[in-house]
């Protein structure tokens, strides 16, 4: 039975290298049917994020922001991962894309679903991750260096199979 109220972690992560890091740790330890949704500044590494998360399920094929074709299906490693980016879509249209069919597993085989731009989305999965990635420099200053740090926000809604906040001391 799902959570109705979620679990918050915050932390702030110092480089990009430590983005890559705690995006293929969520690879290594995440299992079929669980859902990340990603929000946040332009440019503050929801790709990036999605990219390692590959990495740590052993994904070989180079990973893409599914911008114009809406999403991206890999299938070469431990489990299918399901990269979705919404960022050019209203959430009227986000229905046509059926998003559910692949957070619920029909007619497609269960695996990680990943979806960028995710506030567009119209309806939530009971059962989620939710990481809001945001630049660590106020919204006044220029970010000289993009590869540097980023505040982090997830929130756990519900069972998320393979997350386990003790696995991720390090980060928060």
């Amino acid at each position: 039975m799902s959570q109705n109220f979620p679990r918050i972690w915050r932390s702030h992560l110092s480089s990009f290298d430590a983005t890559i890091a705690l995006g293929r740790k969520l690879g290594q330890a995440l299992q079929p049917g669980a859902v990340i949704l990603l929000s946040g500044d332009l440019g503050a590494g929801k790709t990036t994020l999605v990219k390692a998360i590959a990495e740590g399920l052993g994904i070989s094929d180079p990973v893409n922001s599914p911008t114009f074709v809406l999403v991206n299906e890999y299938f070469d490693g431990r489990s299918p991962l399901y990269h979705f980016d919404l960022y050019r879509l209203e959430p009227a249209g986000v229905a046509g894309v059926d998003p559910e069919m692949y957070w619920e597993g029909m007619e497609v085989e269960p695996g990680i679903v990943a979806i960028e731009w995710a506030e567009r989305l119209p309806y939530l999965p009971g059962d989620r991750l939710e990481i809001r990635l945001n630049h660590s420099a106020p919204p006044d200053v220029v970010i000289e260096n993009p590869l540097s740090g980023r505040d982090i926000c997830i929130q756990q809604f519900g069972a998320v199979p393979g997350w386990d906040i003790a696995d991720f001391s390090e980060y928060f």
